[in-house]
């Protein structure tokens, strides 16, 4: 066998377990914080900090758009990245401390001033800097981690199996993050600490694990590495300008409609956890611990059914198991906008049934960017992992900043009233009970309903998938015979 076509079997192997379970790891960092960023922040900023909802949603605009600008160039770099542990882990090894770090400052409420005004804006600046800050970082972990899912395995089902994982962990992630601020909303007495504990304590936890990740891969990731550049040596390819590469990127037709069916499900996910807070507390009337409990049944859900998913859909195919998650998740949006106050047992039933649709939110479109890779790789004779996972990761904290935006904005609209902590809670107006109604039920509904007329017209099957690798191998036996 020539020495491509080794590499290209060896690309395609099984995967052992302890590699698996390394890789995994690498998004429960990630997962832990931005789980706890979307649940808490916002409500930390109105009921906490005492900033304007408007104001709140601004901030959270503005790091997202900074951060939604860093996502595609890190991406560039770390395909262009040269180091013997190839173009990824060197990214997560230097990101991995400033990342804990910046994240724990986000829950720091600092005095700027008396005047009101002038303090509202002081925290305003705090916060958006030390935003950005927190995710340039971010970045740096999040997106060279998620562009080595093609590089660790070319098979088709692998992958999927290789995505159960690592959502089993950002998952699992997020759950442990929400167990752990109910463990400290019981044991911290002083309701104003609360959210700095959990700052600490959650920084720590998402630091470690990208360590593990890095450790537990990186035998495979260097002699990947080594094969890559060999394969490269013996058949050199020119250089794509970033614009050009950009270009081509968006050209690629079931590219575009990963990234419709990726918006879709994500704005949903994001406008939802934003949004239970607010709907629980003021709109059911129920305590923090309460909203806690309804999110940790969604993700609980969400994480048994990664690997229920995962079977069906070497069975059923990937869009079949998309389109039946996500009935069962526009049924639930659609139930809590219906649901009266008192009725809590239903509550949960509606979280354990959105769960079901989170988690092949989590699993199927991710599953999908591989076979777009190997597309792209085909027509263009380059592998840029980077490029599509940036702009994956890039829709993912565009949808989060949107939603977190629009519910602030929405909020303020509709009279919404902001407390201070350790001040009592304010009576909502009507006006903004009916807008946090609306947000939780058929608005994110309507998106759901997008996404699945999405999945329904992407057309890479398995059979088309065998066939772009078929023809990748068969150009790389050419390239090695002549």
């Amino acid at each position: 066998m020539t020495e491509s076509a080794d590499s290209s079997a060896h690309l395609s192997e099984k995967l052992s377990l302890p590699t698996k379970l390394a890789f995994g790891a690498g998004d429960l960092g990630p997962a832990i914080t931005a789980n706890i960023l979307v649940v808490f922040l916002l409500i930390f900023f109105t009921n906490v900090a005492g900033i304007d909802p408007g104001l709140a949603g601004s901030i959270l605009l503005v790091g997202k758009l900074w951060d939604a600008v860093n996502d595609p160039l890190v991406g560039a770099l770390s395909d262009r990245t040269k180091s013997r542990l190839g173009r990824r882990l060197p990214w997560m090894i230097w990101g991995g401390i400033p990342f804990g770090i910046f994240f724990f400052l986000q829950w720091i409420v600092p005095r700027f001033s008396d005047n009101p005004t002038t303090n509202q804006w002081g925290l305003f600046w705090y916060y958006v800097i030390v935003s950005i800050l927190f995710n340039n970082f971010y970045t740096m972990v999040n997106l060279p981690y998620t562009a080595l899912t093609p590089e660790l395995t070319r098979d088709y089902d692998e992958r999927t199996r290789l995505n159960s994982y690592r959502f089993a962990f950002s998952i699992g992630g997020s759950i442990l993050s929400l167990v752990l601020a109910l463990v400290i909303f019981r044991l911290v007495t002083d309701a104003s600490q609360h959210y700095l504990w959990i700052g600490g304590v959650c920084a720590v936890m998402s630091v470690l694990p990208i360590y593990w990740c890095v450790l537990g891969v990186y035998k495979r990731v260097v002699r990947l590495e080594r094969d890559r550049q060999e394969v490269l040596a013996a058949n050199p390819v020119e250089s794509i300008p970033y614009l050009q590469q950009l270009k081509i990127a968006f050209t690629n037709r079931p590219f575009l409609y990963v990234i419709g069916i990726y918006l879709c499900s994500w704005l949903a996910v994001q406008n939802t956890v934003t949004v239970i807070p607010y709907f629980v507390k003021n709109y059911m009337g129920l305590s923090d611990e309460v909203f806690t409990q309804a999110v940790i049944a969604v993700q609980v859900t969400a994480l048994l059914m990664l690997f229920v998913w995962s079977k069906a859909s070497a069975k059923l195919g990937k869009k079949a198991v998309y389109f039946l998650g996500m009935s069962l998740w526009v049924i639930a949006q659609i139930g809590l906008f219906l649901l009266q106050p008192g009725q809590v047992g239903l509550m949960y039933v509606l979280a354990i049934m959105a769960g079901f649709g989170v988690s092949t939110a989590y699993l199927i479109p991710w599953s999908m960017i591989p076979d777009v890779i190997e597309l792209d790789e085909l027509n263009t004779g380059q592998r840029r992992e980077g490029i599509f996972y940036g702009f994956m990761v890039l829709l993912q904290k565009l949808a989060l900043a949107l939603g977190l935006f629009l519910v602030g904005q929405a909020l303020q609209w509709s009279g919404f009233i902001t407390s201070v902590a350790g001040e009592p809670a304010p009576v909502q107006p009507e006006s903004a009970l009916t807008a946090i109604r609306w947000m939780i039920g058929p608005l994110p509904a309507l998106v759901l309903v997008i996404g699945m007329a999405l999945a329904w017209l992407y057309p890479i099957t398995r059979e088309v998938h065998a066939e772009i690798l078929l023809k990748l191998r068969d150009r790389a036996e050419h390239s090695s015979q002549n």
